[in-house]
């Protein structure tokens, strides 16, 4: 029973949840462990928010995607903005599936916006009525999965405050790792915050201009900014809107992934993008969703770079500098499992360096067998890598479910012992007396590998060898990944040999995080190494910008 709340409704995830600190921990379904007092930050006791979901998570879940729309020339446009939003949203589903949300303006009044958002996934929430009263010349949108906050409608975002220079909307990827602090100078103002959303605490934090700042002009936005970036080093990617700009934001150890493309005509084709008048510009957590709305990749945001855009097109209007001795640390994770394969980081695309981890994962974890497939489909890009550098043939050997869904059916004891067979489905005539290599991206707590193995044995496969192309997940993360604590993950339980015995392999084995780097600086079109870096904190425990500060709201 919580001391404070008086409700149970959740249980404590602390591991010494049972001693007198933790009988007190406030347990509401919109509460974090960070509540407890029990929750102190060690290095090795790291604690995560507690996530009240419906069904039990087995593994990873990312963060968020942002995406921003605003259309070039006269006033009012032909394009379609919500529409736009609303499909690049979609194609950034697997980032969030709890909510999402569009806000649009009309680009002439910063009295207020349009605004929708809602729980669920982006099909349920926006039909054709909901995308016609989205009416506007620019607009942002985000889909998200819970990481600092509760899933709950307060949380939707983009968010939207209304400021003495007007709305303000703003829709953030990302943790911040020193939300306290900024907490505590935002509350010192007398500053009312409705929810824990670090995306609100943001917002907050934008609507006072700095000391040393002069607006007699009207709001300096991008000194705003700045300035929030100078209080808050990692982790985000936002879009900004206010009356008729947009800016687009990267922390400056572009520690989560966000691009620019720019909207062409219909017949535009593969002409050079230089040469293509613009009819508008978007910009996007990943590129993967620009061709489905006529738009082409052009670049990165850089690390710490402001980018205002507007019916003039883009410029940069500051960069951030992160301090000398700090490099570059964008997610590798986003490289691994995170990223859809057809979107472009670093100048090259997701699915070539899953195929280039592949390669390396058989340098390093050569086998004699008969076939390479893969764990369908975060694991496929990798095992056709696998395959390329070992000899090997791929073939498919698993197939996939689509339509598994929620069940209010309580299987059987038998039925839950087979429980991934409701998921996959064996293909024996590829599977029957072979020795077979199966790939997969990663492992996290390690519940499914097991009973897949189990599917094959049965399917008639002499042996199974196990090949995962990512280093073993050991610590959890603070900046905007959903990681499970150290006591869930299974790598810290067990040695790959150990590992393998208890899910049934005949061998288990990772690829290093020597090779991952390797793997994934491959292809890219800069090694620039001022320009590069990668954050390993959940596989190495080394976090870019420490450990989060202790929580005591």
């Amino acid at each position: 029973m919580c001391f404070k709340c008086e409700s149970n409704s959740i249980q404590c995830q602390l591991p010494d949840a049972a001693t007198a600190d933790a009988e007190s921990c406030c347990q509401r379904p919109d509460a974090t462990v960070s509540q407890c007092s029990a929750a102190k930050v060690f290095p090795d006791k790291i604690y995560k928010s507690v996530q009240p979901k419906g069904d039990h998570v087995t593994g990873m879940t990312c963060e968020c995607g942002v995406f921003g729309a605003i259309a070039c020339g006269e006033y009012p446009t032909q394009l379609d903005i919500a529409q736009m939003i609303c499909l690049g949203l979609v194609a950034l589903q697997h980032r969030g599936q709890e909510s999402a949300g569009i806000c649009t303006s009309l680009g002439k009044s910063s009295k207020n916006f349009s605004v929708h958002k809602g729980m669920g996934m982006i099909s349920n929430i926006f039909n054709d009525e909901a995308i016609h009263k989205l009416k506007g010349n620019l607009g942002i949108g985000h889909t998200r999965y819970s990481t600092a906050a509760a899933s709950e409608v307060v949380n939707c975002q983009p968010f939207v405050v209304h400021t003495a220079h007007g709305a303000l909307a703003i829709a953030h990827n990302g943790e911040l790792v020193n939300c306290e602090s900024l907490r505590r100078e935002v509350l010192e103002r007398g500053v009312g915050l409705s929810t824990h959303s670090d995306s609100e605490l943001i917002a907050q934090s934008l609507c006072c201009a700095p000391e040393d700042v002069s607006e007699h002009d009207g709001p300096n936005w991008p000194a705003r900014i700045r300035h929030f970036m100078t209080l808050a080093p990692l982790s985000y990617s936002l879009v900004v809107m206010h009356k008729d700009k947009i800016y687009a934001v990267r922390d400056s150890y572009g520690n989560r992934p966000l691009c620019l493309g720019k909207i062409v005509a219909y017949d535009a084709g593969h002409a050079n993008i230089q040469d293509q008048v613009a009819e508008g510009w978007v910009v996007s957590s990943e590129s993967c969703g620009f061709l489905s709305i006529g738009a082409r990749y052009v670049r990165e945001v850089e690390p710490g770079e402001i980018i205002e855009l507007s019916r003039n097109g883009y410029r940069t209007v500051d960069i951030v500098e992160r301090p000398d001795y700090k490099r570059m640390a964008f997610c590798i994770f986003e490289y691994v499992y995170f990223a859809r394969s057809d979107s472009m980081f670093e100048g090259q695309m997701v699915y070539s360096a899953r195929l280039q981890c592949g390669r390396q994962l058989a340098r390093e974890s050569p086998l004699e067998a008969d076939l390479v497939s893969s764990v369908p489909e975060s694991g496929t890009a990798a095992a056709h890598g696998y395959a390329r550098e070992s000899g090997l043939p791929f073939g498919e050997v698993l197939c996939k479910n689509r339509y598994v869904g929620r069940t209010f059916i309580q299987p059987s004891t038998r039925l839950r012992q087979l429980g991934v067979a409701k998921k996959f489905g064996a293909l024996a005539q590829n599977v029957e007396g072979k020795r077979i290599v199966l790939i997969d991206d990663s492992i996290v707590r390690g519940n499914t590998i097991g009973p897949i193995i189990k599917l094959l044995r049965d399917a008639g496969a002499t042996e199974v060898h196990i090949r995962i192309a990512s280093p073993p997940l050991q610590y959890p993360c603070y900046m905007g990944i959903n990681i499970p604590t150290r006591e869930e993950l299974i790598a810290n339980k067990m040695n790959a040999s150990q590992l393998a015995n208890h899910v049934g392999a005949d061998s288990l084995a990772y690829l290093s995080v020597e090779g991952l780097i390797t793997a994934v600086q491959m292809n890219k079109t800069h090694v620039n190494p001022v320009k590069s870096g990668y954050c390993t904190a959940c596989l190495t425990g080394e976090y870019p910008g420490g450990l989060p500060e202790e929580l005591s709201w």
